[in-house]
């Protein structure tokens, strides 16, 4: 589904990314791990059209995604949740999820402002479609509520919510069950497991590494700017770079 080749990304004379490469197959949960500084966050960056490769090619279903602005790459089929919950909190979860549905009303301006049939008949089923996706991560009976109400791990599903109001291929959670509690933790590993049975492809970068092996079907590794290890969560906990890389290697007497 996504197929990054040889990617590099410098700032002026500071590399981030040497080099890399991996592809996450349809219907997978694949993660991205790596310490502290290791280039995650760029490597979702480039996949969305945040910044642009210094080198190499990111191909989503076939085509390519380089120069394209990041509404366009959601446009393609993908969407994004990040780090630092960005949610509407002065909007009720409903309005939140309807957001995501901008791209798929097409009434236009003229509809809005003479409330056609045509806008009428959008909305209704945008609020159907927002209210689906609710019930999808169990929010359903607070669609009413004010999302700054909402809990830390509640914020989160909303924010999976809107996302794929938005219809996507590919979801990408950036650190999705950063600052949740073990409760929580277990819950959001049931709603992403959910995602994937319904048909949509989940990649992540998180640092919980128990969350990690728990959820994911593969897995890379990025240490440094480069891809040290990649394989099943049975491969990866048992490479001896990646032992290395997180724990770090005793020195020789």
């Amino acid at each position: 589904m996504l197929s990054i080749r040889n990617v590099g990304k410098h700032f002026g004379g500071l590399h981030v990314l040497h080099d890399v490469s991996f592809e996450v197959p349809a219907g997978c949960i694949y993660g991205l791990i790596g310490p502290n500084g290791a280039g995650k966050t760029t490597v979702f960056n480039l996949v969305t059209g945040l910044l642009a490769p210094s080198s190499g090619s990111i191909d989503f279903r076939g085509e390519s995604l380089l120069g394209l602005a990041p509404h366009r790459i959601t446009q393609r089929g993908v969407a994004r949740t990040f780090q630092n919950i960005r949610i509407f909190k002065e909007m009720d979860l409903l309005e939140n999820v309807m957001v995501g549905r901008h791209e798929h009303l097409k009434y236009g301006g003229a509809g809005l402002f003479f409330n056609t049939r045509a806008y009428r008949a959008a909305e209704r089923r945008a609020r159907e479609r927002a209210l689906e996706l609710l019930t999808w991560v169990g929010l359903a009976h607070k669609a009413d509520m004010l999302a700054d109400n909402l809990s830390y791990g509640d914020q989160r599903k909303l924010e999976f919510a809107r996302a794929l109001a938005t219809e996507p291929k590919l979801l990408l959670l950036d650190e999705p069950v950063a600052g949740m509690n073990p409760a929580e933790k277990t819950v959001l590993m049931e709603e992403i497991r959910n995602i994937r049975e319904r048909g949509y492809g989940v990649f992540m970068i998180e640092h919980d590494m128990r969350f990690v092996m728990g959820v994911c079907d593969r897995i890379a590794v990025l240490n440094f700017g480069r891809i040290i290890a990649e394989g099943t969560p049975d491969e990866v906990r048992n490479n001896p770079e990646v032992i290395e890389a997180y724990l770090g290697k005793e020195d020789a007497a």
